[in-house]
């Protein structure tokens, strides 16, 4: 019997391909034998300091608003909402495409994952933001500041990625998986990049 490991699924509500990366994922927790915590980062947070092009200025701003309310929802109740709070919000602003509308996503993904929709008005609380970074901290720490989300952290080896699409399924998503797992915890090893020639494919 192949032993069990513990993988951490660190995820930004707005990035398509930490959304990307977490619908596999889910296919790899079905596949291999793996429990995988599900915790969040801030690419706000990541990027509050850098020079960014104006869209994407406000792009961070917006993900920062998001960021404050799944931080809030957290405090509130426990590690344990990140997971299906992360998943209403992803199919709100990813397949629905409804990213820019937060208040209204927020209180919706809310309610579904059985968390006060009050908790939404935390988009605004500036004090959230130390929670931010510490949790951007955190990330920094395993993988170094020049990478963002989706981050993984497997038994204490850490990876930026997979940057995929679409989505692997099946006996697919647990051969990419033990791939991931050969190179991160190879010593020494760092990257392996190709450009990417199309964007993300959107699952549910």
């Amino acid at each position: 019997m192949s032993q069990r490991s513990s993988a951490e699924f660190f995820f930004d509500p707005v990035c398509p391909w930490a959304w990307m990366a977490s619908r596999w994922m889910r296919h790899v927790e079905q596949v291999r034998e793996v429990d995988v915590t599900w915790t969040q980062m801030s690419l706000a947070a990541l990027n509050e300091d850098q020079d960014l092009p104006a869209d994407h200025g406000e792009l961070m701003q917006t993900a920062r608003r998001y960021g404050r309310v799944v931080a809030a929802a957290i405090r509130e109740g426990g590690d344990g909402v990140a997971l299906p709070l992360y998943e209403a919000l992803g199919r709100r602003i990813h397949v629905e495409e409804r990213r820019d509308d937060v208040e209204a996503v927020c209180r919706e993904a809310l309610t579904e994952a059985g968390l006060p929709e009050s908790l939404a008005d935390a988009a605004q609380d500036e004090s959230l933001d130390a929670v931010l970074r510490e949790r951007r901290d955190r990330v920094v720490d395993l993988v170094g500041a020049d990478v963002g989300t989706p981050t993984i952290s497997v038994d204490g080896d850490a990876f930026f990625g997979p940057v995929v699409t679409p989505a692997p399924e099946g006996e697919a998503a647990g051969r990419l998986w033990d791939g991931c797992v050969l190179l991160a915890g190879t010593d020494g090893f760092y990257e392996l990049k190709r450009t990417r020639d199309r964007g993300p494919i959107i699952t549910a």
